[in-house]
């Protein structure tokens, strides 16, 4: 019901797409849809958030009108279900010789995986639930990152995955595993691999690993530039070894809800990794008090907890860095004091830091962009505002969890956004100071 003029435009527009994001709602026709992709006969990269079910007809429909797909994602949304199979997944992935990056959610009913791919690079694959059988030919396979479900019938064998994963792609550079049945035996598995060009290590949640698997991946990879044993048993002395080996290397650590781990070790590890930008400890230090008032449901408890017994509890941090840009300290409840002088910081991460007191804080952070700073005292917001800009606002709290631009994954870690300025605020930002949001709620 348009003019011919503006159908011819829309036809150009469809035909030259390159890129595609699409919201498919729960009663969505896969014809109209097979229909649309067939509009942009040039589509290189597609990402579809599904709100209806997820099937192997829709992969054919896929196939069919996306010729020279390089990448595909696929999201579920509400109570949509991925009922792709093993088979169908590899039979999609083999006649796709142009797919590089392939990312899917809700991967429960897959069963086995037989992927051959001369051009597969990345390899992200979520809710996986009991792999019968793992074998892939991908020889360019750089990137791959296993998320598998927390049930507890879960019976993966992560031992014999991550042995096919080192025999079969010696060019891996990122490798996340995200299971509570990752363990020590696993670890060595990993690192008897010949993955020497390995440059992220990600394995979360992960309570069997200790500083014994600190130790193998120190004698393993030398030059890793993230890792991420967040929900791991570790303790100071695995920050030693990794402080030994990375100090030139290392530019992210993540070791979130690592209870082993002390203030101490928090500090060793700013001033012997000078290299680091990220830094993430979150629900390291906490407070027992509070956890267990938490537990029972009665913060009345906790409030009347002594001041005499909480000094004994409560530590201060101070940490000095030349490079570091975003640091995160979430739920680290057993906090009372921060010192930070880190002229390259951007972004700060306290979120529920509850006993930090606003006398006790001190930020010579003049690049500072976000703060994020919920269920702190409100005292303590205020401290930040008059220490951080002049100009705040609040912005709205978000808390996701899928994998951010650092490549890691989280584990129940806030998003440390950064706020960038546009072209008008960068150009008068030598006239006033810049402007840093702090989110408190």
């Amino acid at each position: 019901m348009v003019c011919k003029g503006w159908r011819e435009t829309m036809k150009k527009l469809w035909r030259a797409a390159e890129e595609l994001q699409l919201r498919l709602p729960v009663k969505a026709l896969i014809g109209f849809f097979g229909s649309m992709l067939q509009k942009c006969p040039g589509l290189i990269k597609l990402s579809l958030t599904m709100e209806s079910d997820v099937d192997a007809t829709m992969l054919a429909c896929i196939a069919f009108s996306c010729p020279n797909l390089q990448s595909l994602e696929i999201f579920t949304s509400g109570t949509s279900v991925n009922r792709i199979t093993g088979d169908e997944l590899s039979c999609f992935i083999s006649e796709k010789r142009c797919l590089t990056s392939l990312k899917m959610e809700e991967c429960c009913n897959l069963g086995g995986l037989i992927f051959s791919s001369t051009s597969l690079s990345t390899l992200w694959l979520s809710d996986l639930h009991f792999l019968s059988m793992m074998v892939f030919n991908c020889p360019h396979l750089k990137e791959v990152s296993l998320d598998f479900s927390r049930q507890e019938n879960d019976r993966n064998d992560l031992t014999t995955i991550v042995n096919s994963l080192g025999i079969s792609y010696p060019k891996l550079q990122d490798i996340h595993i995200d299971s509570v049945r990752l363990s020590h035996a696993v670890l060595l598995a990993l690192t008897a691999s010949n993955l020497r060009g390995l440059r992220m290590l990600s394995l979360v949640l992960g309570s069997e690993i200790t500083d014994a698997s600190v130790a193998a991946i120190a004698s393993s990879y030398s030059n890793l530039e993230l890792l991420d044993l967040s929900g791991s048993s570790i303790s100071n002395n695995g920050i030693g070894m990794i402080c030994d080996v990375f100090p030139e290397t290392l530019l992210k650590l993540l070791l979130a809800l690592c209870p082993n781990i002390t203030l101490s070790g928090i500090q060793f590890a700013a001033a012997q990794l000078p290299r680091l930008e990220l830094m993430d400890f979150g629900m390291t230090i906490c407070d027992p008090n509070l956890e267990i008032s938490n537990e029972k449901g009665n913060d009345s408890d906790w409030h009347r907890t002594s001041n005499s017994k909480l000094h004994l509890i409560y530590q201060k941090l101070i940490i000095k860095h030349s490079r570091l840009k975003k640091l995160s300290l979430w739920g680290c409840s057993g906090l009372d004091a921060l010192y930070l002088n880190c002229p390259q910081l951007v972004a700060l991460n306290i979120n529920s830091c509850r006993n930090l007191h606003s006398e006790r804080l001190l930020l010579q952070c003049p690049n500072f962009e976000s703060v994020h700073a919920s269920s702190c005292q409100d005292m303590m917001v205020k401290t930040i505002q008059s220490q951080v800009c002049y100009d705040f606002s609040a912005v709205e709290n978000h808390f996701p969890y899928k994998r951010v631009p650092d490549g890691s994954k989280r584990v129940r870690v806030p998003y440390l956004f950064s706020l960038q300025p546009c072209d008008e605020e960068k150009k008068c930002s030598r006239a006033r100071k810049r402007h840093c949001a702090v989110i408190s709620t």
